[in-house]
């Protein structure tokens, strides 16, 4: 399964440094970042459009049709339009979230910055984002780009990645680590 997630998070960076290079050639990259923050938006806010990207069910062309309208409708750029009837094409949607997130690392990385994801519980307010966001910065030596996303299984606490570093200060991370801890020592 660990084996499955690092093949599908290549692919999905194969794809964002393609399209990263395709944008800063036509000279709109920072367009085609807006785009996919938009088109990352609009899936977190419709469980249909995350639905149609994500089963195997829907046919190509219908998820191609859908995802060419949705970009027109939006304004995309070219680019951003011909990428997503790329990856409908090519039967890669289902990597989608992991391109979005493949995209704003390697952008923030070629800036000479650093790109976070954190998962909380609970939504941060704006200085706890703010707060974060200097830490990691003060931590790495180089400006931080956060993404920040809600995972209710998380229970409490937040779990941190930036690169191939993860943090995992959730509760449920320190539950399981308790209950490895408690059958390594015969207590269960």
């Amino acid at each position: 399964m660990a084996s499955h997630r690092a093949d599908t998070n290549i692919v999905a960076a194969r794809y964002a440094g393609t399209l990263v290079d395709l944008a800063l050639e036509a000279g709109c990259l920072d367009k085609v970042a807006q785009d996919l923050s938009d088109l990352e938006g609009m899936m977190a806010d419709s469980d249909a459009l995350r639905h149609l990207v994500r089963t195997p069910l829907a046919g190509r062309a219908d998820q191609r049709a859908a995802l060419l309208a949705l970009a027109e409708k939006a304004g995309f750029q070219t680019i951003t339009t011909h990428f997503l009837g790329v990856l409908a094409d090519n039967r890669r949607l289902a990597i989608l979230d992991g391109v979005l997130h493949a995209f704003q690392a390697e952008t923030t990385r070629r800036r000479g910055g650093v790109a976070a994801r954190v998962a909380t519980a609970f939504p941060l307010t704006a200085t706890q984002e703010k707060n974060l966001g200097k830490a990691l910065a003060k931590k790495t030596g180089g400006d931080v780009t956060l993404s920040v996303s809600i995972d209710e299984a998380l229970l409490g606490g937040m779990v941190v990645t930036v690169g191939s570093l993860m943090i995992d200060d959730s509760v449920r991370g320190k539950l399981d680590r308790l209950g490895r801890e408690m059958a390594r020592q015969g207590a269960v």
